[in-house]
């Protein structure tokens, strides 16, 4: 497989579970084991778009056992003879390659995945990315020059791998207390994102849009927006150094005794 691989460095390796949980698109070459017409391939494709079981391949690195993910997308590029070029949008853990198979069983000849590219990762994009080489080259340039626009050309803030994930901004007087762990209440918060969801993961920013946490929402955006009080998320992961913000709140050694 080749394309899109997002790496993290130093404290951006905090961030790496808000890149699992997000969508990836590929792109795939999968070998009929016989011949079919190109409108039934193009039919069955549709079939696998929305919410599908899937039980992951022989080998792969989870348990074996039958669960969903989300085809957002599947767009059949192009057929030539049995081989067969398609365009895919997935939840994060979709197996391609036993997408194919499956989809060659529906057909009834059999199939299995050939090439495969990753176009996306979460908010990355192939025209995003860089190669090895072009990082080597800058690195060097940029030991002679010591100039941060070098780097900034193969490293990004690690704000920018939180492009998809439903955002809450938060009060400057709040941000040292989520720093210590505190849990986030509604008296904190600025604004938020129509697509907060409850269960689901949101990060938590300043007005700056600098990255305060990782956080898991308790109530939905407009059960939020009602609250007046109450704790709306809960901090599972920090992604701000302490004391980045003045400390505006008190406590007997609890961070959870939050002053917003």
């Amino acid at each position: 497989m080749t394309g899109v691989l997002p790496i993290t460095l130093g404290d951006g390796t905090r961030v790496v579970q808000a890149l699992l949980h997000s969508g990836k698109e590929y792109v795939c070459v999968m070998k009929l084991h016989g011949d079919v017409k190109a409108e039934q391939i193009r039919n069955v494709l549709a079939k696998f778009e929305d919410e599908i079981y899937q039980r992951p391949p022989l080998r792969a690195s989870v348990k074996r056992q039958v669960r969903t993910r989300r085809i957002y997308y599947i767009n059949l590029l192009e057929v030539d003879e049995r081989k067969v070029l398609f365009r895919v949008g997935c939840e994060a853990g979709t197996y391609i390659r036993k997408l194919c198979f499956d989809m060659g069983e529906i057909l009834g000849c059999g199939a299995h995945m050939q090439e495969l590219r990753r176009t996306r990762a979460g908010p990355f994009t192939e025209d995003q990315s860089v190669t090895l080489n072009d990082v080597a080259y800058w690195q060097m340039e940029w030991e002679q020059k010591r100039d941060k626009t070098i780097i900034e050309k193969f490293v990004q803030p690690m704000e920018n791998a939180l492009g998809l994930v439903p955002k809450i901004y938060v009060r400057d007087t709040a941000v040292d207390a989520l720093c210590h762990g505190a849990s986030l209440t509604a008296p904190g918060i600025i604004s938020l994102d129509d697509s907060v969801k409850a269960g689901a993961m949101v990060a938590i920013l300043t007005l700056k849009k600098e990255a305060v946490g990782l956080g898991k929402a308790l109530f939905n955006a407009q059960q939020i927006i009602d609250m007046e009080h109450g704790v709306v998320a809960k901090v599972e992961r920090v992604l701000m150094p302490r004391g980045t913000y003045p400390r505006r709140w008190k406590g007997s050694g609890k961070a959870n005794e939050q002053k917003n």
